[in-house]
C-alpha cells in the first residue's frame, strides 16, 4: 500500500493527479473514454441508417452494457487474484481488436445491424474485464485518503470525454461516416496500453496462496450477500440504471423523432449531458459535505425525473440540451455516490468483486432497462417512454425509507494480519472441513444484547468465508453460550481469520466484553473427520 507522505491537500479534486503513475494512467483513460464515445455515436447512428426499429437503436446501448452484467464478477475474481495491471492490457487488446474489425467491416460495407450489435457485444466484454482491474488497482497507486478523490477523476475523466466526445463523434459521422468514429476510437486505446505497459507495478508479497477461480468467485458473492451496506447500494443502483438508463437508451430517437435532427445535434444532445455529468462530478465533494448519502440521492431522483420529463416535452433543441445537461449532472453525483460506497465500504481482498459486482448491477440495469424502454418507445413513442421514466424516478426515493444508504468512514479499513494458531495435527492447506467452537460465558442480564451483536457477528463470519453458522445456548448451564462455524479447508480458514477488518475486529472484542467467566473465552479448532478417514 502506497504510504500517506505524500498526502498533504488530500481532500483537493486533484490531489491524485500528483501521483505520476495515476496522473499517466488518467490521462490516457481520458483519451480512451474519448474514443469509446466517438464509437457509441457512430455505432448508434449506422444503427438508426440500417433499421427504423427503435428496440434495434436501443439495443446498441444494450450490446455494451450486457457483458457488464454477465462476466463483471469473472473480471472481479481474476482482477482480486492476478496482476491487475496483466489483466487490464489483456482486456485493451480485446476492445481494440473488436474496434479494428468493426472499422474494417464498415470501411469495405459488409457491416449489419447483427454484426455491429456483435462487436459492440465484444467491445463491451473489455470494458468488462478491464473495469474492476483498473478500479481495484487504485489503492496500488494512491494512499486511502485521496481514493473518494480518484473515484470523482475517474468519473470527470469519462465526462470530459463525454462533453467532447460527441460532438467530434458528431461531426466526424457527419463529414466521413461512422466508419471514421470506428478507426479514432481503435487509435485512441494506444496510450492507454503504452501508459499500462509501462506501470512498474509492485506487487506486495502475501502469506497464503491466491484462491481458485471458483472459489474466488463464490467468495465475493458470499460477501456481497453477508454485506449490508454494499446490497443496499447494489440494490440502489439497479434501480437508479433501469429507470435513469431511459435517457441515454433513447437520445438518439428522441433526435430523430422528437427534434427531427441529424448526427450533429445527437452529438449536441451527447456533449450537453457530458457537460453536465462533468460539473456534477466536479462538485460531488461538495455535495458530500453538505448532504448525507441519502438526502443526496434523493435529490438527484427528483431533479432526473424533472428533466427527463422536460425532454420528453420539448420540441426545441435549445431546451433539450438544457435539460440534458441537469440531467447530467444529476445523473453523475448519483453513479459517483454509489461507487465511493462500494470501493470505501469493501476490503482490499474483495475490492475487485465488490467493484465487479456494482457494474454488473449498473451496467446490467441499464442494458435490460434500455431493452424495456426500446419496446415501450415501440408501442407508445419516446415521448410516453421518457414520461413514464419521470414518474418512476419521482417515486423511487420511496426506497430509502426500507433501503437507506449507508454512511462509510473512509480510514483505515484493510485487514489486519494475524499470526497462524499452533496445531499439534500435521495439516495441509487442503485439510477439512475445519470446526470452530468459541464458548462464551453471558450473565443472564446481557444475553438479549449478547444475542443481537451476535447477528452482526455472524454477517461477519459468512461474509469472510465461513459457513454453517450456528449459536446455542447450554439448557443445563444457560450462561454458557457456543458460537459453532465452518471453513471448507485449513488454507480457508487461514483466509478467514486475516480478512477482519479493523471495525470487524472492534465487533469481535465487543462480543469477547460480554464474557464473565473466570477463564477467557475458549475457542477450539477442529478437524471434521467422516468415517474411515483417520490415519
Amino acid at each position: 500500500m502506497i504510504g500517506t507522505t505524500e498526502s498533504s491537500g488530500a481532500n483537493g479534486i486533484v490531489a491524485p493527479l500528483r501521483y505520476p503513475t495515476f496522473r499517466r494512467i488518467w490521462i490516457a483513460s481520458l483519451l480512451t473514454n474519448l474514443g469509446t464515445l466517438i464509437q457509441g455515436v457512430g455505432a448508434a447512428w449506422a444503427m438508426t441508417q440500417m433499421t427504423s426499429s427503435a428496440d434495434r437503436v436501443a439495443l446498441v446501448q444494450t450490446a455494451l452494457m450486457l457483458p457488464v452484467m454477465l462476466i463483471s464478477m469473472l473480471a472481479g475474481a481474476i482482477a482480486d487474484m492476478h496482476d491487475r495491471r496483466i489483466l487490464a492490457l489483456v482486456a485493451l487488446s480485446i476492445e481494440i481488436s473488436g474496434a479494428i474489425a468493426l472499422t474494417m467491416l464498415d470501411l469495405y460495407g459488409l457491416a449489419t445491424p447483427n454484426l455491429l450489435l456483435a462487436l459492440c457485444f465484444v467491445i463491451g466484454c473489455g470494458i468488462a474485464l478491464r473495469g474492476p482491474a483498473w478500479q481495484a488497482s487504485l489503492n496500488e497507486q494512491l494512499p486511502a485518503d485521496v481514493l473518494p478523490a480518484a473515484v470523482a477523476l475517474n468519473s470527470i475523466s469519462y465526462n470530459i470525454a463525454r462533453s467532447v466526445g460527441p460532438a467530434v463523434g458528431g461531426v466526424l459521422v457527419g463529414m466521413a461516416g461512422a466508419v471514421a468514429a470506428f478507426a479514432v476510437n481503435a487509435l485512441l486505446y494506444l496510450p492507454l496500453l503504452v501508459a499500462l505497459l509501462v506501470w512498474k507495478r509492485i506487487a506486495e508479497p502475501t502469506r497464503l496462496p491466491p484462491e481458485k477461480l471458483r472459489r474466488a468467485i463464490i467468495s465475493g458473492v458470499r460477501y456481497i450477500i453477508n454485506s449490508p451496506s454494499v446490497k443496499i447500494v447494489l440494490t440502489r443502483a439497479l434501480v437508479t440504471g433501469v429507470i435513469g438508463g431511459a435517457i441515454i437508451a433513447l437520445m438518439p430517437l428522441m433526435v430523430r423523432d422528437l427534434l427531427q435532427g441529424e448526427a450533429k445535434i445527437y452529438g449536441f444532445m451527447l456533449s450537453a449531458f457530458g457537460l453536465g455529468a462533468l460539473i456534477g462530478a466536479i462538485y460531488v465533494a461538495e455535495v458530500r459535505k453538505r448532504m448525507s448519502a441519502e438526502a443526496a440521492i434523493r435529490a438527484c431522483a427528483i431533479a432526473m425525473a424533472g428533466t427527463i420529463a422536460a425532454a420528453g416535452l420539448s420540441r426545441e433543441p435549445i431546451l433539450t440540451a438544457a435539460s440534458l445537461m441537469l440531467a447530467g449532472a444529476a445523473w453523475m453525483v448519483t453513479w459517483v455516490l454509489f461507487n465511493i460506497g462500494v470501493q470505501l465500504s469493501s476490503p482490499r481482498w474483495v475490492t475487485g468483486r465488490s467493484l465487479a459486482a456494482y457494474q454488473a448491477v449498473s451496467s446490467g440495469g441499464i442494458a435490460l432497462g434500455s431493452w424495456g424502454w426500446g419496446r415501450l418507445t415501440d408501442v407508445a413513442g419516446v415521448d410516453t417512454a421518457l414520461l413514464a421514466a419521470a414518474a418512476l424516478l419521482l417515486i423511487s426515493p420511496i426506497l430509502g425509507v426500507w433501503l437507506p444508504m449507508p454512511s462509510i468512514d473512509p480510514g483505515g479499513e484493510e485487514p489486519e494480519l494475524l499470526e497462524d494458531p499452533k496445531v499439534r495435527l500435521a495439516l495441509t492447506a487442503r485439510s477439512g472441513p475445519l470446526v470452530v467452537e468459541i464458548e462464551y460465558r453471558i450473565p443472564r442480564v446481557n444475553a438479549r444484547a449478547f444475542h443481537t451483536l451476535m447477528q452482526e457477528i455472524q454477517l461477519l463470519r459468512k461474509r469472510n468465508g465461513a459457513y454453517g453458522w450456528s449459536l446455542a445456548r447450554d439448557i443445563a448451564d444457560p450462561e454458557l453460550w457456543t458460537e459453532r462455524y465452518h471453513c471448507p479447508t485449513w488454507l480457508d480458514y487461514l483466509r478467514q481469520r486475516n480478512r477482519s477488518t479493523p471495525t470487524e475486529r472492534a465487533l469481535d472484542r465487543k462480543a469477547t466484553a460480554f464474557h464473565a467467566g473466570p477463564e477467557p473465552v475458549r475457542v477450539r479448532r477442529m478437524l471434521e473427520r467422516p468415517f474411515g478417514s483417520v490415519r
